[in-house]
């Protein structure tokens, strides 16, 4: 088992290479330009793979862009296909990867608590000493 395990490893890391290479070079459409291949998952059986992009800009853009992508899936399959040397090459389901997004903003709200709280600490006048 541990081999078979192995294997999709590698070959996720070469779909996720392969893919970012042909929407670079082969896809015109302007939608999906500054498009990055976060992750790729294939199933164990290697005939469906989930691809996780991501795009700097707004979820709008983001979205219109994974749109462009599942309606070049037949394109980029084929293009696929020839480049690696699969028995079965997997259909692509391009999904929005947010989880940067999300990573910035908490971190935006863990900084922004940290200045509120040093802010509340200046603020506040010390405590009297009560020593009895």
């Amino acid at each position: 088992m541990p081999r078979e395990f192995a294997r999709k490893l590698r070959i996720n890391v070469e779909i996720q290479r392969e893919l970012a290479g042909l929407i670079r070079e082969e896809l015109t459409d302007p939608r999906v330009a500054g498009i990055t291949v976060t992750d790729a998952d294939v199933a164990p059986d290697l005939r469906q793979a989930r691809i996780r992009v991501s795009l700097l800009g707004d979820d709008a853009r983001l979205a219109e862009a994974v749109k462009a992508l599942n309606h070049a899936g037949a394109k980029l399959r084929h293009g696929l296909g020839r480049r690696l040397k699969l028995r079965y090459t997997p259909q692509l389901h391009f999904v929005a990867d947010t989880a940067l997004r999300e990573g910035d903003r908490l971190g935006q709200l863990i900084r922004q608590a940290v200045r509120e709280d040093a802010q509340h600490l200046r603020e506040e006048p010390p405590a009297p000493d009560r020593t009895e």
